[in-house]
This record gives C-alpha cells, sequence and structure tokens, in this order.
C-alpha cells in the first residue's frame, strides 16, 4: 500500500509540473502564487495527510508564493 501512496504522490507531482509550464503568460506574481501553492499542497499532504491537509498546505502555500513578489 505504502508503493502506492508514493506513486501517486509522484503522480501528482509531475501532473503539477506540466500544469505549470504551461504558465508562460502569467505575471511574476501569479506564477510565485502558483508555485507556492502547488508546492504548499504537497507539503501539507505529506505533513498532515489527506485532503484537509492538501488544502490547507495549498492555501497557506499560495498566500506566501504572492506576498514574496511583493515589493
Amino acid at each position: 500500500m505504502k508503493n502506492t501512496s508514493t506513486s501517486l504522490r509522484s503522480t501528482a507531482v509531475v501532473l503539477a509540473l506540466m500544469v505549470l509550464s504551461g504558465c508562460a503568460g502569467m505575471t511574476t506574481r501569479e506564477k510565485n502564487t502558483a508555485v507556492g501553492a502547488v508546492i504548499g499542497g504537497v507539503a501539507g499532504n505529506v505533513i498532515g495527510g489527506g485532503v484537509l491537509g492538501t488544502a490547507a498546505g495549498a492555501a497557506a502555500g499560495g498566500v506566501i508564493g504572492h506576498q514574496s513578489s511583493k515589493k
């Protein structure tokens, strides 16, 4: 069962990277928000597990990514 979980996480990361690669027309702030949300979502899933941990991590990561690009 552990290999299935690892495989699903790897697939999610690859899909996220594929989606983000299509973001060429985005501003720097939008890119930082998206990257922060993806990284936060993965970290939230690893740390908290489940949908709630993933959503909380994605929300926090998106906010941090958005704020990091402010001048």
